[in-house]
């Protein structure tokens, strides 16, 4: 052959296998239509020869990647790959049957070189020696791996689906703690469908196996008997000679579809017992066998005894003894040698580290957006085993992201010997907000009615309201509950005193890191709206109106409508107030459901006319720009008699808000909040068009 042919023969497979790669699905469907074309249509021996040697390359790429895959969901795709060679096996098989009983009487080679180099190899003449090592192939395969690793498969499994809802509620408390991101819980998510589906795929996947070894024993009993019928009746053959013939090509067939399974077999095997082992399989069986050098002593120790025994051979015992105490000693010596490292490498990060319970410098800088400050008495409540306090602060996050669209900072928990034994103080970013004494034995009983409690005890105050209490011991909470008080363990008393200090420096919390945080989870197309606010730093600009929005205890939790309006209203002013009216009166609906009572309608109180009249006279607007100008005087009178009206409803635990123009809304709520954070004013602009209003008091009437 010339070197023109060469290299055009070269050219040519080198252009298949570069369009193969480019139409890898195309490729893939024809190689499916293939091996089932394989079933019906007569193959010559030289394509059967190079269809057999494919199988048994994919089997060897199989049981190569089975060995060195880290974790079994990185090899997900072998159910499938498992069914395909399966079905390849299948096919050569009925076409080496084929050509077995149609040409069987013509000698060894009439199936191929493949089959009859099996046969000349393994039988080596003697077609007795084939049947026994066939069979011998059939068991290992059939009953010991594959029976093993259908029974694996199964339970595994079993017990992955069964586990998924606990594991699945352990990603969401893990999300819902701040312990892991959005994405980090997406890709949990997903990791576990992808094991579950893995196993389940892994138990119907392993009675492809099963089938196959079945009918490699019906294909090789079909062969050997309808062989010797053939070569008898219809070539006219001798019994002898015919068995001779079909029976070699036989085994040598059933010989050169058996390995290939078998194989197949083992590294399916390989997959389902590795489980939550990490690694390739070399590191996970040597890595932990190393870690055990005594035992590698003893069973030294036990060869070494059995080659004194008479009879058995000394050299060969003596050897592998020898071998295996080597090993033991390397392995222990590299023992001693991790560990020697990495006791130098925690010497050396202690060197540079503070002493234990010292805090660093940068510990010193860092200022926490929240920590909770425990006294020594109260240490118990973080510290024992079966400590509440933790599990109930990380469920703070998911209050306020469901009431206020708000994702709260981590909360950390340290102690406080400055602190006296049962006090605790709640800081927010270094300043402390607020501080209370709990008893960690004891149980808080209060009355729901502000009566005193007739319970003997400590007598206390609620240190989140200032309500009068009662602290008593454990055992007499039911009683306490049976006379119709509220009985608070000494945790919950503690974060219900959080929840409201949060909600007082929820603006505060919103940082500016915090609104970049809520920005980037918004969808893309709002967080180029975002970008598109007339200001010259939008992302400010919307911290502004979100923080004006959480001090009167809005929620952003629809943080999509509020940039609509922000960006629609950013044009006319830059004015943070105006906007947030402008978000309100978008939010208008929102903020009417949370005002909404029991009966549907919507409690407000209302202005004298006096009043009314005279926040209209103290209104001055002058080019775009507003002015209040009122005398302290009357603003004290005002508050005082808003604040009557509003105690004679909060007697009745009754909160309704406060109904005022569009202009005055945020100069009546500067009055109020100091006096009464809780109460709610609204303007005309925010009463949503189906929302029920009824009048229930007139201040200053």
């Amino acid at each position: 052959m010339s070197n023109q042919q060469v290299n055009i023969g070269s050219n040519l497979a080198g252009n298949l296998a570069g369009l193969g790669l480019r139409n890898r699905d195309v490729g893939f469907a024809v190689g499916v239509v293939l091996v089932l074309a394989m079933l019906f249509v007569p193959l010559p021996p030289v394509i059967l020869d190079f269809g057999l040697a494919i199988s048994l390359s994919l089997s060897v790429l199989i049981l190569m990647v089975a060995l060195w895959i880290p974790k079994p969901l990185e090899f997900n795709s072998f159910p499938t790959l498992l069914l395909m060679v399966t079905m390849l096996r299948l096919s050569l098989n009925i076409s080496s049957t084929r050509l077995i009983l149609s040409r069987g009487h013509t000698g060894p080679d009439a199936a191929g070189g493949v089959i009859e180099g099996f046969s000349r190899f393994i039988v080596s003449g003697d077609f007795i020696i084939g049947v026994v090592i066939f069979a011998i192939l059939v068991v290992i395969n059939f009953v010991v791996i594959t029976k093993g690793s259908t029974r694996i498969a199964e339970v595994s499994a079993r017990f992955s689906l069964d586990a998924m809802p606990g594991k699945q509620m352990a990603i969401d408390a893990d999300l819902g703690a701040g312990m892991i991101d959005e994405a980090e819980a997406r890709r949990r998510r997903k990791e576990l469908e992808d094991e579950s589906g893995f196993f389940g795929a892994m138990d119907g996947a392993s009675k492809f196996v099963r089938g196959d070894a079945i009918a490699g024993i019906i294909i090789t009993l079909i062969n050997v008997v309808g062989g010797i019928l053939i070569g008898v009746v219809q070539h006219g053959l001798t019994l002898s000679q015919a068995v001779d013939n079909y029976t070699t090509l036989t085994i040598g067939d059933g010989l050169v579809t058996q390995i290939p399974a078998l194989v197949v077999s083992l590294a399916a095997g390989l997959i389902v017992t590795k489980g939550g082992t990490e690694g390739a399989a070399n590191e996970a069986v040597l890595g932990q066998l190393s870690n055990f050098p005594k035992a590698l002593y003893m069973a030294a120790a036990l060869l070494f005894g059995i080659g004194l025994l008479p009879g058995f051979p000394f050299l060969v015992f003596t050897a592998l003894a020898g071998l295996m105490s080597g090993l033991g000693y390397a392995m222990q010596r590299q023992a001693a040698e991790r560990e020697l490292a990495q006791a130098r490498e925690e010497a050396a990060k202690r060197a540079g580290e503070p002493a234990a319970g010292e805090e660093t410098t940068q510990d010193l800088l860092k200022l926490d957006d929240v920590r909770l400050e425990l006294g020594a008495g109260l240490v118990p409540l973080i510290s024992s085993m079966d400590a509440a306090l933790p599990g109930k602060v990380k469920s703070l996050r998911n209050l306020f992201v469901k009431d206020y669209g708000f994702v709260l900072p981590a909360v950390r928990i340290k102690d406080n010997a400055a602190l006296p034994t049962n006090a605790y103080a709640i800081v927010v970013q270094g300043v402390e907000a607020a501080r209370g004494e709990v008893r960690p034995t004891g149980m808080m009983v209060i009355d729901p009615a502000g009566d005193s409690v007739k319970l003997p005890g400590e007598r206390t105050k609620e240190p989140t309201f200032g309500l009068s209490a009662v602290w008593i011991d454990p055992g007499r909470a039911a009683e306490a509950e049976r006379h119709g008080h509220t009985v608070v363990d000494p945790e919950s008393v503690i974060t219900t005193h959080m929840t409201e200090v949060i909600k007082e420096h929820l603006p505060e919390l919103l940082t500016y890191g915090a609104t970049q945080e809520l920005i980037r989870n918004l969808d893309r197309e709002y967080q180029k709206l975002v970008s598109e606010i007339s200001a010259p730093a939008p992302a400010i600009l919307l911290q502004q109106v979100l923080q004006n929005l959480l001090s009167e205890r809005v929620s952003i939790r629809n943080l999509p409508l509020i940039v609509e309006a922000v960006a629609e209203a950013s044009a006319a002013t830059k004015d943070a107030g105006q906007l947030t009216d402008h978000v309100r009166a978008k939010l208008s609906n929102q903020i009417c459901k949370a005002l909404t009572d029991s009966a549907g309608f919507v409690p407000v109180l209302v202005m004298s006319a006096n009043w009314e009249n005279e926040f209209s006279e103290a209104l001055r607007i002058n080019n775009g720009e507003r002015t209040f100008l009122m005398s302290p005087q009357r603003v004290q009178e005002f508050v005082l008699d808003a604040r009557k009206e509003i105690q004679q409803h909060a007697a009745r635990d009754e909160w309704p808000a406060l109904m005022v123009s569009p202009e005055l809304r945020g100069y009546v709520r500067s009055m109020l909040e100091r006096v009464s954070p809780m109460t709610q004013v609204i303007s005309h602009n925010e009463i949503h068009r189906k929302a029920a209003l009824r009048t229930v008091g007139t201040i200053g009437a």
